[in-house]
């Protein structure tokens, strides 16, 4: 019987604690695959449930890490056999299911998605969650019809990992896109991602009133409140943004003038319950026609389950920058 390390997160009588542990490699039950993980890779969800100051987890103890990719080592699930590279995100881990930050992953065959050509277990990692999310965005954004000639594209919260892969995926469909970031030593990584421009944290702080000068093509939101607010008021007629975040809170206070009006939409991004079929597709995307063209221009940094609490408390003080790797091979 095989044992692996994990980093797993508790709650009980004695609070919040997490740290590395020793767990018994699982056997697969019924239509499940095992899988030997070797990498996964740091989310802000994941620095909200690590350090506790986010209600993610529905269960505990459970294993950290809403992102895993690997090779088979056993599958019940005859869609996969042992060596199969693959990919797991979101869904349960990390959720009310053990996640990645192990050495090992037991999961439903239905979550695993395939290696698809175009990508190995670390560039699909590189993506993770963040690349995914902002897959659904774009692949959204086009469905209601977005198009170049709108106009730029603005994406806020843009040196995070969901805003960084959005600038570096609509450059690469030939929009023009211009970031939004409170860190402005990163302006010359975001431009080298493909943002033609990049403005300050508090560039649509005027925009107050119910309709204001229509200048944005469309936008992705990695921030929600009032910055989305501002958003909807500045979108040009028939433009869309793509709410995926709330670090700036869960309200939106606006009114339906812009929906009206102008005929914006405001698409919603879910991550974690993507269906199977759309899952695949997305994946497939970003393996070819979407993916940044310099992935490796992303990684700010590649740690072991060991660095995972330091890395938790940069992320959510905005220390940190692009996508982090977390390395589970030996």
């Amino acid at each position: 019987m095989s044992h692996y390390p994990a980093f797993r997160i508790h709650q009980d009588e004695s609070g919040h604690h997490a740290g590395i542990e020793t767990l018994t490699t699982p056997e697969p039950g019924a239509d499940e695959v095992l899988i030997r993980l070797a990498y996964s890779s740091v989310n802000y969800k994941d620095a909200l449930a690590g350090t506790g100051r986010g209600k993610i987890l529905r269960t505990f103890p459970l294993v950290g890490g809403i992102d895993a990719a690997g090779q088979v080592v056993r599958s019940n699930d005859p869609a996969f056999q042992p060596g199969d590279a693959v990919i797991v995100t979101g869904r349960g881990l990390s959720f009310d299911h053990d996640g990645g930050y192990a050495g090992y992953l037991c999961v439903p065959g239905d979550w695993v998605v395939p290696m698809p050509a175009g990508l190995d277990v670390r560039s699909a990692m590189i993506l993770g969650t963040a690349g995914f999310t902002a897959a659904i965005a774009v692949h959204r954004m086009l469905a209601n019809d977005q198009h170049p000639d709108l106009g730029p594209i603005l994406v806020n919260g843009a040196s995070g990992g969901v805003g960084s892969i959005a600038v570096a995926i609509f450059a690469r469909l030939g929009f023009e896109v211009v970031a939004i970031s409170g860190k402005p030593e990163h302006a010359d990584w975001l431009k080298g991602l493909g943002a033609s421009r990049i403005l300050g944290r508090d560039a649509l702080a005027d925009a107050r009133r119910p309709l204001e000068k229509a200048q944005w093509g469309g936008a992705v939101d990695n921030v929600g409140g009032e910055m989305l607010a501002q958003l909807t008021r500045t979108i040009v007629p028939g433009g869309n943004i793509a709410a995926i975040g709330l670090a700036g809170g869960p309200e939106l206070v606006t009114t339906v003038m812009p929906f009206i009006l102008r005929g914006i939409g405001l698409l919603g991004c879910n991550s974690g319950e993507t269906p199977r079929a759309l899952r695949h597709r997305l994946w497939q995307h970003l393996a070819s026609d979407w993916q940044p063209p310099d992935l490796e221009a992303l990684v700010s940094a590649t740690i072991g389950l060991d660095g995972l609490a330091d890395t938790f408390e940069q992320m959510l003080a905005g220390q940190t920058h692009g996508r982090i790797l977390v390395r589970l091979e030996d």
